[in-house]
């Protein structure tokens, strides 16, 4: 069993690091708000037919649970994926990867301010400025030029990594009790619909613009069938093995894979400040989850044979 999980759990980082680099790939064809918001028509319908086969609850009900997917829609699909596109038309793969996990840090300190029975502690605000601190070392903006492409681009990844955080946390007060794999089904699907309304008032963002090459459709296939579909119900076998630590451990060896398979198709090359700010932001988390990663060692080394 130990050895399935991590097979999975490597599996499930290669899946997702992978994508960024399917992103990238796709955006040379196709608009990048039409982009995240085909991928999540398809893999919206994949994954509610999923929850149907595997749920009792598969449609939200109450009024707490659609205020749940409602969130999810904006801030967890939407909010996050259009900012995520569009920003990484300026960036590398691994860059982009590298600033998404950010993502557990600004959950954790979003939780912290907005949870009234969480607080942060001396450690975990040094945490979560590390993590901070990672960012703008990846980025390593020019005073006189505030507004390159690269730092537009960083921070409009960064936005996508707040609104991520910010809806987990928001979800997470709600308490709907709705099953993970209902909330993400219609939140993919919610989120689709507004994606598609914002790609009607973006300049260049029509089916006109999409370029259906090989290149183009294999991008979009791998990210609603992959990364998406098969992506996430991994996630969720899992979520309920590991736990929620273990698995925002994924977003740390994404960056990797991102990196690793970024190089070898799109030949980009990864510098000294991408490597940094990576360094900043997972010390940052390690700082800030440090107490549940001792939990998580300590059942580990129970569970290993002496």
């Amino acid at each position: 069993m130990r050895y399935r999980n991590l097979l999975l759990f490597v599996t499930l980082s290669i899946v997702w690091g992978s994508a960024f680099v399917a992103i990238k790939a796709g955006l040379a064809d196709i608009p990048p708000v039409l982009f995240a918001a085909i991928r999540y028509d398809i893999a919206g319908v994949l994954v509610l037919g999923y929850a149907a086969a595997v749920v009792k609850r598969w449609r939200p009900r109450t009024r707490r649970e659609w205020a749940a997917v409602a969130v999810g829609s904006v801030f967890l699909i939407a909010g996050y994926h259009a900012l995520l596109f569009v920003g990484e038309q300026g960036t590398t793969s691994a860059a982009a990867a590298v600033v998404v996990s950010l993502s557990p840090v600004l959950t954790t300190g979003f939780a912290r301010l907005l949870l009234p029975e969480e607080r942060l502690t001396t450690v975990g605000i040094a945490g979560l400025l590390l993590g901070l601190v990672g960012v703008v070392v990846l980025v390593r903006p020019d005073p006189t030029n505030l507004f390159s492409r690269d730092v537009v681009s960083v921070a409009l990844i960064f936005g996508a990594a707040l609104s991520f955080a910010f809806g987990s946390v928001l979800v997470r007060w709600l308490e709907a009790g709705l099953p993970i794999e209902t909330l993400e089904a219609w939140s993919m699907i919610g989120g689709a619909i507004l994606m598609h309304l914002l790609a009607l008032l973006v300049p260049g963002e029509s089916l006109a613009a999409i370029s259906w090459t090989p290149r183009a459709i294999v991008a979009l296939g791998y990210l609603s069938l992959v990364a998406s579909a098969v992506g996430f119900l991994l996630y969720f076998d899992l979520l309920e093995r590991l736990g929620p630590v273990e698995i925002n451990l994924v977003s740390y060896l994404a960056p990797v894979v991102a990196a690793v398979v970024g190089f070898a198709f799109l030949g980009e090359i990864i510098d000294a400040a991408t490597g940094v700010g990576f360094l900043f932001i997972f010390v940052g988390f390690v700082l800030l989850k440090r107490r549940a990663l001792a939990r998580e060692l300590d059942r580990w080394r129970k569970a290993v044979p002496t």
